[in-house]
């Protein structure tokens, strides 16, 4: 008889470890943290495993992680990571590779370029939830229709610079605002070496990079459309206030839009002058699993889960993400938020996820301010100079 408890205790024990406790680190906050934490119920009631959910700020969880995971005091899995961080994270050993828990067919039903975006040395380390790039938000108030054309642009931007109101504005000197120009002339922050980023190419300059940087100077000093003086937050809050009409933007200000009552579009930017298609950065974020957690299986049954097309869904809903689900971006095809930002997140480009891009956005932002301070500014050494300075830092000389 004793034998017998002895052998039922252990059986339950075992199965109590198998199911496990999941931690999940987020830092969503309001209706997307709720989501969450609906989500987490969902799955306790379908498997029998608990899942708790800790807010962690933003700020903190990527550090936190990193120091906790091999001393056991990490959770099983961040909802969600930004793609940049990646890099740095699979070098500190920390992340799980999440491709050998999903099939071939359930990856493809991700949109690409998030797959893309998350993918480290030939490896997926997250599962992607969401994305988002920069747009052309119109306010249908002064630009009924979005211009496909630059001379459309132009001739629209120019009409409703006037008065008190402004036809287009946004931070000049922002890097990841003005990339579609970049590429738009054929440069790219970094080269390739099959389908790995190349440090020892760095693609910003010659006449690609000098192309894009005059075009951007002459936004403010050729076509007289952005004044010194402006930064995100004077664009945005010119936007919401109704004195400006067109704005290149995020979906991470959509919800300040609707709340202003303002009736805007989204569309992509036009080609720039003797350029060829806008192409912009494409941020991603994805659900990680600890390299270190014990409960590996359930945790990638409950990303899986958080990734699924209606979960998704719910998710946008809750606080208005473009998913990563192709699936879910054609249910969701009549919402003019996703419908608008979701072909050009799949035009544009995945913001490196190697952590040899800290070394670029300084020099980068430092060449797009000198070049906007005056009109005659000598772009050529600038451009020169600022590749020479990203070339010197990534050699580590």
């Amino acid at each position: 008889m004793r034998k017998a408890l002895l052998i039922a205790a252990v059986a339950a024990l075992s199965l109590g470890l198998a199911q496990g406790k999941l931690t999940v680190w987020t830092h969503y906050g309001g209706p997307e943290v709720a989501w969450l934490k609906d989500q987490a119920a969902k799955f306790q009631k379908s498997t029998g495993t608990q899942v708790e959910v800790v807010e962690v700020p933003f700020g903190d969880i990527q550090n936190k992680f990193i120091l906790g995971a091999p001393q056991g005091q990490a959770a099983d899995l961040i909802v969600s990571i930004p793609n940049d961080w990646v890099g740095a994270m699979v070098q500190a050993g920390v992340l799980e590779p999440m491709g050998k828990y999903a099939t071939a067919s359930y990856i493809n039903g991700l949109s690409d370029v998030a797959v893309d975006a998350l993918t480290y040395k030939g490896q997926l380390f997250a599962l992607p939830m969401f994305a988002e790039s920069v747009a052309l938000i119109y306010n249908k108030k002064y630009v009924p229709t979005a211009p496909k054309t630059w001379d459309e642009f132009l001739k629209v931007a120019q009409a409703n610079t006037t008065g008190n109101r402004f036809g287009f504005l946004y931070n000049l000197n922002d890097a990841y605002f003005s990339y579609g120009w970049f590429t738009a002339y054929g440069a790219s922050v970094f080269g390739k070496s099959g389908n790995t980023l190349d440090t020892s190419q760095v693609k910003l300059g010659g006449e690609p990079g000098i192309k894009a940087m005059t075009f951007i100077r002459d936004l403010r000093y050729k076509y007289k459309l952005i004044p010194e003086g402006v930064d995100y937050a004077v664009a945005d809050g010119a936007f919401k206030d109704g004195s400006l009409a067109m704005i290149m933007n995020g979906p991470w200000a959509i919800g300040d839009y609707k709340k202003a009552k303002i009736d805007f579009g989204i569309a992509p930017m036009p080609a720039p002058p003797g350029g060829g298609q806008w192409r912009p950065f494409v941020g991603v974020q994805g659900v990680a699993m600890n390299a270190y957690s014990r409960n590996k299986t359930a945790a990638a049954n409950f990303a899986k889960l958080l990734v699924s097309p209606q979960s998704q869904i719910s998710f946008n809903q809750a606080g208005g993400r473009v998913p990563a689900s192709k699936a879910a971006v054609a249910e969701l095809k009549n919402d003019p938020v996703v419908a608008g930002f979701a072909p050009i997140i799949a035009s544009g480009f995945p913001m490196p996820n190697i952590p040899e891009m800290g070394k670029v956005w300084g020099p980068w932002g430092n060449a797009l301010s000198q070049v906007t301070q005056k009109a005659d500014s000598n772009i050529p050494s600038i451009v020169n100079n600022m590749v020479a300075e990203i070339q010197k830092s990534l050699s580590g000389k």
